[in-house]
């Protein structure tokens, strides 16, 4: 559907406001400012409710301490408050009732019962192109028909999306670069980039029954325990995402320099926030282009623009071929067969663990076990290293990352393992495999990432870091590192494990792809 903004004149009564009562129901767009459903149901309604489901399905199978619920919970809280603060800023009287109505249970459901309570006409919702989020609005759509009510969805949480970047022949691109300069021509700021209108219509936002007022849940209330996310500096909500991102925006003309090593603090820290639609990924570009207009290094911010299209660009290819989602975007490297069995399974367990004894490997996966946060270039190590040392299937890693990464997104995930693994979109060679070593040296030279999350080689000096068991034994006695006992020998020989790969990869040469 359309998503041009349009404000109707006030007391009108037209096509363009044609619902009594309308509900929101926010799902990864958790903030008030520039939110495009919430918008969109303001303008075309006269009186509008907005809630949120805390989804039993999606909840259920999570550890109990996880920082995304705890995030979420906790953004919610601050979400209530500010839809209360707009409807109090609009004068409308029944200002004070305004608020989030937070349900725990099952989605489809909830949203129903609500959508009838409240004798809604329309529900109105951000589009998810996840494939379980598509079967789950297939069901609420055909539930609330039942009621007589409409279901309305819209663009939000990507600037271009499902085939507004076509090729000349209209088909889905499968390469970024040309899908990129296609973005770019087709890339508008009005209206795709335009500010969703909030604020101005927030008189529109009714009171909540009293028989339907109910206290946001607590992490106790939904089976969840706190977490460690209050220490990692991250922010939680509409206001942390804005701090973030007043933070960043002045190194943004850095961040093409500065974004590939992990000691530097060089990237914006807002995929938390992009994920679960605290901040407005219209409000990224807009901020980005006008870095690019302005007098300082414009690279940083083409970088950064460039990084938000990659985005656009692995939801439109979870949209176009779902299949990714389970199986390889290139079919014949279905065929590669991964090392299985108990010792695959031990692979698997030093790598979760950090027991690789490769040191830039095991600080980023010490990092994301820590913190839910791995930095950009270290995913690309780490992936490479499970997928063409060890020779493991890159859905374990995928998996492990789904269920550990704070800003988990199932698109941007799948597209950045399968093009480690050299199955994806626009992917790396099979044949480029990275030397564990050489990144390390190259990207944290001064082994400063390394020294931070593997505390017990923090005395070794810089030229034996990245790879203790080459390091002269009186270095590794001074700085006391005992290989093998509190810090493992390499569990793979790189180089043993390169030539295996490319081994393993040949089946990839004698299939035939498909078109």
């Amino acid at each position: 559907m359309s998503t041009l903004n349009f404000i109707d004149p006030p007391g009108s009564r037209s096509a363009q406001r044609p619902y009594a009562r309308a509900l929101v129901w926010l799902r990864r767009d958790l903030r008030t400012h520039d939110n495009a459903a919430l918008s969109l149901a303001l303008q075309r309604a006269d009186a509008v409710w907005v809630a949120f489901c805390l989804d039993e399905a999606i909840l259920r199978p999570l550890p109990r301490r996880d920082r995304r619920v705890e995030f979420i919970v906790r953004s919610l809280h601050g979400m209530d408050a500010d839809l209360r603060q707009l409807a109090v800023q609009s004068g409308t009287a029944h200002g004070p009732q305004v608020s989030l109505m937070v349900r725990h249970g099952d989605a489809v459901a909830t949203v129903a019962s609500l959508a009838q309570a409240l004798h809604a006409q329309a529900v109105f919702a951000s589009h998810d192109d996840e494939p379980a989020a598509l079967a789950r609005d297939a069901q609420a759509r055909g539930a609330l028909a039942g009621l007589g009510c409409t279901f309305v969805t819209t663009k939000d949480h990507v600037v271009l999306e499902r085939s507004e970047v076509l090729s000349q022949q209209g088909t889905p691109y499968g390469v970024f670069t040309p899908y990129k300069n296609q973005w770019l021509k087709t890339l508008r700021p009005d209206p795709h980039l335009a500010e969703w209108p909030v604020a101005d219509l927030a008189q529109r936002l009714a009171a909540v029954p009293a028989e339907l007022a109910q206290p946001i849940p607590q992490l106790a209330d939904i089976g969840f325990e706190p977490t460690n996310l209050g220490d990692l500096h991250l922010g939680v909500g509409e206001a942390g995402a804005q701090a973030l991102l007043a933070d960043f925006e002045p190194r943004m003309p850095q961040y093409k320099a500065a974004r590939d090593f992990p000691a530097v603090k060089g990237p914006s820290y807002l995929g938390l926030h992009l994920r679960f639609g605290t901040v407005s990924i219209r409000e990224l570009a807009r901020r980005a282009l006008a870095v690019q207009q302005g007098p300082a290094d414009t690279a940083g911010a083409a970088t950064f623009l460039s990084e938000l299209i990659w985005r656009d660009f692995y939801h439109q290819v979870l949209h176009h071929h779902p299949r990714v989602a389970t199986r390889a975007f290139k079919p014949e490297y279905d065929a590669i067969q991964w090392e299985q069995g108990k010792a695959a399974q031990a692979l698997f367990a030093a790598w979760c663990e950090g027991r690789t004894g490769y040191p830039l490997v095991d600080a980023a996966m010490a990092q994301i076990n820590q913190t839910g946060y791995m930095h950009n270039r270290l995913r690309m190590v780490v992936a490479s290293f499970l997928t063409k040392d060890l020779g493991l299937d890159w859905r374990w890693g995928e998996a492990y990352f789904a269920t550990h990464l704070n800003d988990f997104d199932l698109a941007a995930n799948n597209g950045g393992w399968q093009w480690a693994s050299s199955s994806g979109c626009d992917a790396q060679p099979y044949f480029r495999i990275f030397n564990p070593v050489s990144q390390s040296e190259k990207f944290d030279g001064a082994g400063k990432f390394i020294r931070r999350y593997l505390p017990q080689l923090a005395a070794l000096p810089d030229s034996a870091i990245h790879a203790p068991w080459l390091a002269r034994p009186v270095d590794l006695a001074a700085a006391g590192v005992a290989l093998g006992k509190n810090y493992p020998l390499p569990v793979v020989a790189h180089d043993e494990a390169r030539l295996r790969t490319l081994e393993r990869y040949a089946v990839v040469k004698k299939a035939k792809p498909n078109p």
